[in-house]
């Protein structure tokens, strides 16, 4: 029996991976598309059974060559770039490949798991599970958010565990393929690493310079959470973040205190950083405005009533690991 992992060369995909390697399952099957080859590296140390490219993985799963074979499909592959302007494509790619393996998943009653995502509440101020809060701001997070539609819809008679997993803002080691839609953490690294110093979006919507917030989860918890309920085997949308929201200059800070606690130099406080010029503020981009969330919390509710229990890392501890895995990479 075959672990199914899409999106399987990707950031949370492969970490993925791992998780369920340190758990004793290589039985697994990575589908990803490798247009972009670099991303082969998420997989270098994990243990595989197979690879398959994802229009092939899709064709053979629609001619029946998986039926009765598959344990679990963890469903992470998407396209997850927020400013993609092909709506053809986005709804395709995550809306329609989606629908299908869900189908699959249900015909043959294995769990399926997928990545679900913040962008579905858009503008709005409140991140709770239900219908009335969701309003996304682009047609990435329709997708999602259709997607989630369509499993509440299945939910109602579904004889095996559907869990859709609403993604906030993930950091961690293995996204380093993915350009400008890497992490803050990521980016402020290599910035520190290169320049000395972290450049940040200025305020809008009110917020000061660096003042938005996010919710921002260490990749460690996402692949925990998704193990939870591999074994668990509950049905459900849910949230996935820590709960809290922590600013921009949070991260910025962390990050470069992070930097230079490796070198020996005591922490700074924020005040000090930016009078230092080591934090600094560019324009606010014209593309993002009236499309960009300013403000996300993780209402975790229906999570902990699921049974999850285990406690979140702060952006401080989180950002601290993650300094340590990219100054060792």
């Amino acid at each position: 029996m075959y672990t199914i992992v899409t999106g399987a060369a990707g950031f949370i995909g492969a970490n993925l991976v791992k998780g369920l390697n340190a758990t004793g399952i290589d039985n697994v099957i990575a589908v990803d598309d490798l247009s972009n080859a670099d991303k082969f590296r998420n997989l270098v140390d994990c243990e595989l059974a197979d690879y398959l490219d994802k229009r092939e993985f899709l064709d053979l799963v629609t001619q029946g060559d998986f039926d009765g074979s598959v344990s679990a499909i963890l469903h992470q592959g998407a396209c997850s770039d927020t400013m993609e302007g092909d709506g053809r494509y986005m709804m395709d790619n995550n809306y329609r490949y989606s629908a299908t393996l869900l189908d699959f998943c249900l015909d043959q009653e294995v769990p399926f798991l997928y990545a679900s995502s913040a962008s579905v509440y858009g503008g709005g101020g409140v991140f709770q599970e239900s219908r009335e809060f969701e309003l996304p701001l682009n047609v990435y997070g329709y997708s999602k958010f259709l997607f989630d539609q369509r499993v509440r819809r299945r939910l109602l008679d579904a004889a095996s565990p559907v869990a859709g997993f609403r993604y906030f803002n993930v950091y961690g080691p293995r996204e380093q393929h993915k350009g400008r839609m890497a992490s803050v953490a990521f980016h402020c690294f290599n910035q520190f690493q290169s320049e000395g110093r972290v450049k940040l979006f200025e305020g809008c919507d009110g917020y000061a310079d660096g003042e938005q917030q996010r919710d921002f989860v260490f990749i460690d918890d996402v692949v925990k959470v998704n193990l939870f309920f591999l074994e668990q085997q509950q049905s459900g949308i849910f949230n996935l973040g820590t709960g809290r929201a922590q600013s921009f200059n949070a991260v910025a800070l962390a990050t470069v205190n992070a930097c230079r606690a490796a070198q020996g130099v005591a922490a700074s406080s924020l005040a000090e950083l930016r009078a230092q010029g080591m934090i600094e503020y560019v324009a606010f981009p014209e593309a993002l405005k009236g499309k960009y969330q300013s403000f996300t919390q993780a209402d975790l509710t229906l999570l902990r009533a699921a049974g999850y229990r285990d406690e979140f890392a702060t952006v401080e501890q989180g950002v601290a690991a993650y300094v340590k895995h990219l100054s060792h990479h």
